[in-house]
């Protein structure tokens, strides 16, 4: 099950931060159609928001044709978004761990590491769509 996270420093709303990470771990696999997303009391508490918060990034989820609430159950995953690189996620996973052991040991802040991937990213000539 997905566990949220929210960045406080972050200038997206605390309800697409949820929706990002939702859709990051149908990206990489982690869910799943069918997989039930955390109930809407139990992310409001963890995380000491609003539920209405949750709510609404889970009416966002349903809007958008990936998840489904079921009244009186909960909300539960129907999209899917892993592509076909999804067999090869784990072996570059591992890649990246090793690579962000060695970034941390050439003493690099995690700041400083997301902003040398956000920098490559952008500078590099591969097309992405980061939603």
């Amino acid at each position: 099950m997905i566990e949220f996270v929210l960045d406080g420093r972050s200038r997206v709303a605390t309800y697409m931060q949820l929706v990002v990470q939702v859709k990051q771990a149908l990206r990489v696999g982690l869910l799943r159609p069918g997989d039930q997303l955390p109930k809407v009391r139990e992310v409001a508490q963890a995380l000491a928001i609003n539920p209405n918060t949750v709510l609404k990034a889970y009416r966002e989820l349903v809007l958008e044709g990936l998840a489904e609430g079921k009244p009186g159950v909960g909300t539960f995953v129907t999209g899917d978004l892993a592509g076909p690189s999804l067999g090869n996620q784990a072996r570059l996973r591992d890649e990246l761990v090793a690579w962000l052991e060695r970034a941390e040991a050439a003493g690099m802040s995690p700041d400083d590491i997301a902003a040398l991937i956000e920098t490559t990213l952008r500078g590099t000539a591969v097309p992405r769509n980061l939603a």
